[in-house]
């Protein structure tokens, strides 16, 4: 009986250790190419459908951007090329930076798996938003992985949910002017 209570105990603080290190995935390092495919409400910001409304200029100015940031859009997919660093995986931000005012809260870390919370709180004139999700990584290989996303936004117009997936796949340990 006291075996087995110790063994439980060294689980759970294993665990916990575990957790609380951010055990790194196991992945290369240097450029990754992550695909997304959205379903429910649409990805928060800017739309494939947004993009094609706007004036030629500003809409060349927006693809210039979103280029030299790794980033392309068709259809209800968006593809984001991003360095994986040792200091980001050993961060477990490999594929959950911290962009604006959103902060990636790892919840569970080991060397094939990864799950964290996001939250987010916008402002916008008198308008304020928050995005409250989680995000399930996956590691299929040293040069591939693939989770989903489950967001839901909520603004002073209400709530909506949205839904994605995501395959990763290496390119290789340059990075280029990716970061």
């Amino acid at each position: 009986m006291r075996t087995t209570l110790f063994f439980a105990v060294i689980a759970v603080c294993l665990s916990a250790f575990c957790a609380a290190q951010n055990i790194s995935l196991n992945v290369k390092e240097g450029l990754w190419q992550m695909t997304f495919n959205q379903s429910g409400g649409g990805m928060p910001g800017m739309s494939p459908d947004a993009l094609a409304q706007m004036p030629p200029e500003a809409r060349a100015r927006m693809e210039e951007v979103m280029k030299q940031r790794g980033i392309s859009m068709n259809g209800n997919g968006i593809t984001v090329k991003s360095c994986v660093t040792k200091d980001k995986l050993a961060k477990g931000t490999a594929f959950s930076e911290k962009k604006g005012n959103c902060t990636p809260t790892v919840v569970k870390s080991s060397a094939s798996h990864m799950e964290f919370k996001i939250h987010c709180e916008n402002k916008n004139g008198d308008e304020t938003s928050t995005v409250d999700g989680t995000t399930l990584v996956d590691v299929v290989g040293a040069d591939s992985v693939k989770g989903s996303t489950h967001l839901v936004i909520t603004s002073s117009s209400g709530s909506k949910t949205t839904d994605s997936t995501f395959a990763s796949k290496y390119l290789g340990p340059d990075c280029g002017d990716i970061k």
